[in-house]
């Protein structure tokens, strides 16, 4: 599993959108598209890639590490801003399928919440202001995934669309979907 969300850029990149004075975490233009984008190349290609370490915590990335595929014919990336990327993938053969996760909301509220309060990520009030304010957008933010080419399922059917992939293996990547839904 490739995490894209270590992709952010740093807390001080001068690029970084902003918002009320603070780095918009939220934004897309807050994410390294082209370096994740090179990094799925490069795995593609070599069946493994250097990708960053990020630490929310000091609001940069911290190191790098080898993400190697083993020899797997498939891998999965997945993060917020993983949807941006679609296209070009989809473009350069890179993708197999591109799933957003539809769940209840209050689902994703509560595992937000419980993983960032577990890692300390920032104080609980902030941690709980910032959730609200997220579960009142997903509506949006699932909307405009699938805008950008990801295809809105559920966890068990992301499951089993990959299970088909790797079942069918050598697989043929999904090239047929170049616009989105």
């Amino acid at each position: 599993m490739l995490c894209l969300d270590d992709f952010y850029k740093d807390g001080d990149d001068p690029t970084s959108p902003r918002r009320n004075g603070q780095v918009d975490w939220e934004s897309p233009q807050s994410w390294n598209a082209e370096a994740a984008l090179e990094a799925i190349a490069r795995l593609a290609r070599e069946g493994q890639a250097e990708v960053p370490v990020y630490s929310i915590d000091a609001d940069r990335q911290v190191s790098t590490r080898t993400f190697d595929l083993a020899g797997s014919p498939l891998f999965v990336a997945e993060g917020i801003f993983a949807a941006e990327i679609v296209r070009e993938c989809r473009r350069r053969g890179l993708l197999a399928g591109a799933y957003a996760l539809r769940r209840p909301r209050s689902t994703t509220f509560f595992r937000r919440l419980a993983r960032d309060l577990s890692e300390q990520r920032k104080a609980p009030r902030v941690l709980v202001r910032r959730g609200l304010a997220l579960l009142r957008t997903e509506p949006a933010v699932l909307h405009r995934q699938t805008n950008l080419g990801a295809e809105a399922a559920r966890g068990r059917e992301v499951l089993h669309r990959v299970a088909g992939l790797l079942a069918g293996h050598p697989y043929q990547v999904d090239q047929s979907r170049n616009s989105g839904s």
